[in-house]
This record gives C-alpha cells, structure tokens and sequence, in this order.
C-alpha cells in the first residue's frame, strides 16, 4: 500500500513539474472560475424569473384572468 502511495506521489511531481501539467493545471482552474460564474448567473437569472412569473400570474389573477 505505501509503495502504490509513493508511486502516486511521484507520478504527480513528475506531472506538476512538467510544463504540460503547469499549463493543464492553469486551465482546468480556469474552468472551474468559469464554470461558478455560469452556475452564479444561471441562479441568479432563475429567481428574478420566477419573481417575474409570479408578478404576472399575481396580476393576471387579480385582473380576472384565472
């Protein structure tokens, strides 16, 4: 188990020193930056929705329009 531990570890120094994993690693926070933003506005446009449909349906029935 200590030595599958190790080779792990060393497999991951190898790749973390590598300019190919640097780079990897720029782009894959880069996602994850992008990716909260889009969930962020995705939740944030979803409930002004919402408010706007119940603002409409709360005047369409108060107008008479059930």
């Amino acid at each position: 188990m200590e030595e599958d531990m190790r080779k792990a570890l060393e497999i991951v120094r190898r790749f973390r020193d590598e300019e190919d994993g640097a780079a990897m690693i720029e782009y894959t926070v880069l996602l994850g930056i992008i990716t909260v933003g889009v969930i962020a506005t995705v939740v944030i446009i979803g409930g002004y929705l919402e408010n706007q449909w119940t603002a409409l349906q709360n005047a369409l029935t108060g107008a008479g329009w059930s």
